[in-house]
């Protein structure tokens, strides 16, 4: 059993999606800090908004603006990292279909590459031999 856990494990389809998900994983942090750092205080400039601080209190005993201080107090209901999460899932989809489209467009310009004829089997060319003695016997 551990010889077939070896051979699964190190076969190239998983070795390459355990390198995917690693990436992705780092990815998502970029990702995470581009929305966090760049893309929300923009957004918070333009119309005074923060959207980390959106909550509702779920009971009479949250009465704190700050959501870190609103959670100790009771249960909230934050939709503002909601609000967050889908920006960061918008901008995802978007950076992955510019990649996907920038790496079609790559292999549109890539000129085909040129096959040689496959040789034909042996008994193709001894047929097409024997076609051609009749044909000169014919005439």
């Amino acid at each position: 059993m551990l010889e077939e856990f070896k051979k699964f494990a190190l076969k190239g389809n998983v070795v390459d999606l355990a390198i995917g998900v690693i990436i992705g994983a780092a990815f998502g942090k970029i990702v995470d800090s581009l929305v966090a750092d760049i893309i929300m205080p923009f957004i918070g400039a333009l119309g005074g908004v923060d959207f980390s601080n959106y909550f509702f209190g779920l009971n009479s005993a949250v009465n704190s603006p700050i959501l870190s201080e609103a959670k100790k107090q009771g249960a909230v209901l934050a939709y503002g990292n909601f609000v967050t999460v889908a920006i960061n899932f918008i901008i995802i989809a978007f950076v992955l279909f510019m990649v996907v489209k920038g790496i079609n467009k790559l292999q549109k310009k890539q000129p085909p590459k040129e096959e040689a004829p496959a040789a034909k089997a042996e008994d193709v060319v001894l047929l097409g031999e024997i076609r051609d003695l009749l044909r000169q016997k014919q005439v």
